[in-house]
């Protein structure tokens, strides 16, 4: 008896503990359970502790309130200008309302997903491939326009679709890839040509700037020459001026100019002025005037016969220049004559010895002796 009673306690406390077990409930965050009531709805438990009708009561459904991602694997699409892509979708989505994604739809995952493919095969669709490779904003946005707007009378709500990639086939990778090359060599032709006219441009600013420096500094130098030589003419001039030179002195720096003026290898032809007769008869003047330099008399010590001499060689030496001055200039005038020249004065007569040295005879005066 004493058994049987043991047994019927511990029965009891099983089926206490049991039934405790059953109707305790404790919900998790994030986390919301569809209760039924003899087979239909009754309510849904918010995460904390819950307490249930044993053996009445149960939990249909677990559901998960938390923001989920899903990635779906690729699709392939064709596009308005009949090439096929390879498309892959990733879809954000959350259980808003458990009740409604437990009782109105069996499979929401899979039923989103579904969707998804078809809708991006409509959107795709209507594009083609170079809009739909520079779209993905639009196309993700459209996506989830017509998802949010599906899903939500299935309790769920699409928060994002992106997607994550669009494959075209190789051979339309391979003509892009062609294309794009063709585009950066072109802007790289571009850039180069940009960058060549610039250099030239600023190569023709520098010459530019460069000739008109060195023009400047050539035009400020030949200023500089010419007042250097003006002020050195007019030095000259003024100091000719105040030492007042004789025309004998004139006349011999005329004849030592002379081999300079008929030396120069362009001088084809040059004038002998008139003057050059007079200029000779002062020279001769005087070199016959040199004996009376010293006095009236002359010196005994002073041998009148080679001053004589030196006088009459001095002549010949000057005659000999005129001569070969005069004959250079008739050879000029020769050759002027004969071609298209301007005529020249007429050369003046040869001059003789006797003539340079004076009217008046040197004569030799021998000296008297004590």
């Amino acid at each position: 008896m004493t058994n049987v009673i043991g047994l019927l306690v511990g029965a009891v406390a099983l089926i206490a503990v049991i039934t405790l077990i059953r109707a305790v409930r404790i919900v998790p965050q994030q986390r919301e359970d569809v209760v039924e009531r003899l087979g239909r709805y009754h309510r849904t438990l918010t995460p904390g502790l819950n307490l249930l009708v044993p053996f009445i009561d149960s939990v249909r459904e677990k559901v998960d309130m938390r923001e989920r991602v899903v990635n779906f694997p690729p699709q392939p699409v064709i596009t308005s200008d009949n090439l096929v892509v390879s498309i892959d979708t990733v879809l954000y989505f959350k259980v808003v309302n458990a009740v409604q994604a437990t009782y109105e739809i069996s499979d929401f995952l899979q039923a989103i997903e579904q969707l998804t493919v078809t809708t991006l095969r409509n959107v795709i669709g209507s594009l083609d491939l170079e809009r739909a490779l520079t779209s993905r904003e639009e196309i993700n946005r459209h996506l989830s326009g017509v998802l949010d707007e599906t899903t939500g009378r299935w309790g769920i709500k699409v928060t994002r679709v992106e997607i994550k990639a669009i494959e075209p086939p190789p051979s339309i990778r391979d003509s892009m890839e062609k294309q794009m090359r063709a585009e950066r060599d072109r802007r790289a032709a571009i850039l180069n040509a940009e960058g060549h006219k610039q250099a030239q441009i600023l190569t023709a600013e520098g010459e530019k700037q460069a000739a008109v420096l060195r023009a400047d500094g050539e035009r400020q130098a030949r200023i500089l020459q010419a007042e250097g030589q003006a002020k050195a003419i007019r030095t000259v001039f003024d100091a000719i001026h105040q030492a007042n030179p004789s025309q004998k002195v004139l006349a011999y720096q005329y004849l030592q100019a002379l081999p300079q003026i008929a030396n120069g290898q362009a001088n084809k032809v040059w004038i002998v002025p008139a003057e050059l007769t007079k200029a000779l008869e002062g020279l001769g003047g005087a070199l016959g005037g040199l004996g009376q330099m010293v006095g009236d008399e002359p010196h005994p010590s002073v041998d009148s016969g080679a001053v004589a001499r030196e006088a009459a060689e001095a002549a010949e030496a000057a005659a000999a220049a005129a001569q070969e001055v005069t004959d250079e200039v008739r050879t000029a005038e020769a050759q002027a004559s004969s071609g298209s020249g301007p005529q020249q004065l007429p050369a003046p007569e040869p001059i003789s010895p006797a003539s340079l040295v004076g009217d008046s005879t040197v004569e030799s005066r021998t000296p008297d002796h004590a």
